[in-house]
């Protein structure tokens, strides 16, 4: 774990906050690739990224901080502080949705868009997950398991010394499966809608899955997390998508 990947007197870079701008960058790059290859209007996507980082990253943060209002109502100054990590992917997600509609309401092909945005988010939250594995954040619970990882920086938000599950690259190594299933499955079902339907069935069921191997605080819905209460709502989502006739929302 090195939550910090360098300091110069002042200026300190955290691996975290590193990972996050390599996600959306990567996205951004695979998002244009897709684009151009479904013949969409690319002109759009510098407003359209704009929109859904600002989304991301706002709905990711406002999440988190509601989750555990009170520990940020004794420390407001930290609410900004997400370069410590402290970003819950179901908000981003909620809140880059929104903006991100509210930019292609006038566009024709919607659904195609968001198809060519599937697997871009599924890559970026395979690369941003490495940078919570090196922050300690979004930490697994205690373990035994041959491949459980101790922590020992004390500037992490892990448990030191504790082994515990790796949960981060649990969720790493799902959203790259999910992108590489995506590329696979978009390239055979041409139907609009159908792959971000199948991206929202693979986030939702992954998480939900990983989720119990979490022990940091994601808020609680009776026997569940908030998380899993919002990514069941995305994975409902996915399979009604998943499952409409889609052809007579070609232009959609």
């Amino acid at each position: 774990m090195h939550p910090v990947l360098i300091r110069l007197g002042p200026l300190t870079l955290h691996s975290y906050g590193v990972f996050v701008a390599l996600a959306f960058l990567a996205a951004i790059w695979w998002a244009t690739r897709e684009a151009k290859r479904r013949g969409l209007n690319t002109d759009i996507l510098p407003g359209l990224a704009f929109r859904i980082v600002l989304g991301a990253v706002l709905g990711a943060r406002l999440l988190y901080v509601l989750i555990d209002l009170p520990y940020f109502l004794q420390r407001p100054t930290e609410i900004v502080a997400f370069w410590n990590g402290g970003l819950v992917f179901s908000g981003g997600l909620t809140f880059a949705a929104v903006l991100g509609f509210m930019k292609l309401r006038r566009e024709p092909h919607r659904l195609a868009w968001c198809d060519a945005l599937a697997p871009a988010v599924a890559l970026g939250q395979g690369i941003g997950r490495l940078g919570c594995f090196l922050a300690g954040c979004c930490y697994g619970a205690k373990t035994h398991v041959p491949w459980a990882m101790i922590f020992s920086d004390p500037n992490g938000l892990a448990p030191i010394g504790t082994p515990v599950h790796p949960a981060q690259l649990y969720q790493s190594a799902a959203g790259f499966l999910t992108f590489f299933a995506l590329i696979w499955f978009s390239r055979r079902n041409p139907t609009p809608g159908r792959t971000a339907g199948l991206y929202l069935v693979l986030f939702g069921a992954f998480r939900i899955f990983v989720e119990f191997f979490r022990a940091d605080w994601r808020g609680d819905f009776g026997f569940a997390s908030v998380t899993q209460v919002v990514t069941g709502i995305f994975l409902l989502l996915g399979l009604h998508l998943l499952t409409r006739n889609n052809r007579s929302y070609a232009n959609a």
